[in-house]
């Protein structure tokens, strides 16, 4: 690996050159290793997965309330909480309680139907005030729950996150760093060097897989020891999918990084790629809530190959034939943009 000089290969070299940088730059760690484990925790607080976890139902202050009041407390599902009228539609837009509930005789329901939550509501309380009002159930069905591990949201996030991750940075630290590189003219210097092109874009790449190891490891490593998210696949499988997740990212930055000529213009052209598949792919929710006409554009979407193939092997151990699908898209992905990429890339 090294010259006769003692030099190691112009690869090495530049790709040690590469993680010096990145390395100088504090808050590039935080947002590769950091970041992602403190948006875990958050929207695990958030967004629960316990089959104890009260709904929360407001009760306006008024004639009646006492008696509504004590029939709503009788239900250990019902969390209850006394409001006042004007108050009542801020509450329940903001998510503070999920139904508002107007004693008289018959009560009133005031809720959201789009929301589940808020539906879910609704039927505990309507349960608990006609019981109190003397409804007898014909019968009680027998209940079988089942909790599986790995249907948490904490669970099913995770990964999402992981794929959200391998995107963001394989973006920013390949394409926004050769932008970043040629608004500094530092890439004009380097034409005029012995310099391969082929040497100086495949480094960018390789310093990005150095860092995938720490930040898909840290944030899995943490989910595993502290949120106790089951991993059911196999390691080799996972690596597999994490580096062509990473590689056919790292060929849509190099992509981006062609031709643009400004920082602000990587940063829009960045922006404008990530925004969109934060939406649409699944991160946070399922991207099935989405119509089925943009399903097939959806699915083609890179970041929604990756996440549902992350989400395939570590919550189902799938193995490679059952993400054969998500593979090939993200190869085409892979072969498409570096082809294009060497194509029209320009040193100025």
């Amino acid at each position: 690996m090294t010259d006769r000089g003692g030099a190691f290969h112009p690869i090495v070299e530049l790709t040690l050159a590469r993680l010096r940088d990145v390395l100088r730059e504090p808050e590039a760690v935080f947002w590769v290793f950091v970041f992602p484990i403190l948006l875990a925790i958050g929207l695990g607080v958030a967004f629960p997965s316990r089959s104890d976890q009260p709904v929360p139902i407001g009760l306006v202050e008024g004639p009646g309330q006492e008696a509504t009041r004590a029939a709503l407390n009788t239900s250990p599902s019902v969390r209850l909480r006394m409001i006042d009228r004007a108050t009542a539609d801020i509450a329940l837009r903001d998510g503070v309680v999920q139904l508002v509930v107007i004693p008289g005789v018959p009560p009133t329901y005031r809720f959201d139907p789009t929301r589940a939550e808020s539906r879910l509501a609704r039927l505990l309380a309507d349960e608990a005030l006609q019981r109190a009002a003397g409804r007898a159930d014909a019968w009680e069905a027998r209940e079988e729950r089942v909790v599986a591990p790995g249907s948490r949201y904490v669970d099913w996030l995770v990964p999402g996150l992981v794929g959200m991750n391998v995107m963001g940075t394989g973006l920013w630290m390949v394409g926004y760093s050769v932008v970043q590189a040629r608004a500094k003219r530092l890439l004009r210097r380097l034409v005029a060097s012995p310099m391969r092109r082929g040497h100086y874009l495949l480094s960018h790449l390789l310093a990005r897989l150095v860092f995938l190891i720490g930040e898909v490891g840290v944030l899995l490593l943490f989910a595993r020891l502290a949120l106790g998210m089951p991993m059911r696949g196999s390691i080799a499988m996972l690596a597999a999918v994490v580096l062509l997740g990473a590689i056919a990212f790292g060929g849509l930055g190099l992509l981006m990084a062609s031709r643009a000529k400004t920082v602000e213009a990587a940063s829009g052209l960045i922006n404008a790629a990530t925004l969109p598949m934060w939406v649409f792919s699944g991160v946070f929710f399922s991207a099935a809530n989405f119509p089925a006409p943009a399903q097939p554009f959806i699915q083609a979407l890179p970041l929604t190959a990756l996440n549902d193939a992350l989400r395939a092997v570590l919550l189902d151990g799938a193995g490679p034939a059952a993400i054969g699908v998500e593979a090939a898209i993200l190869g085409v992905w892979t072969v498409v943009t570096f082809a294009v990429a060497l194509r029209i890339f320009r040193w100025e």
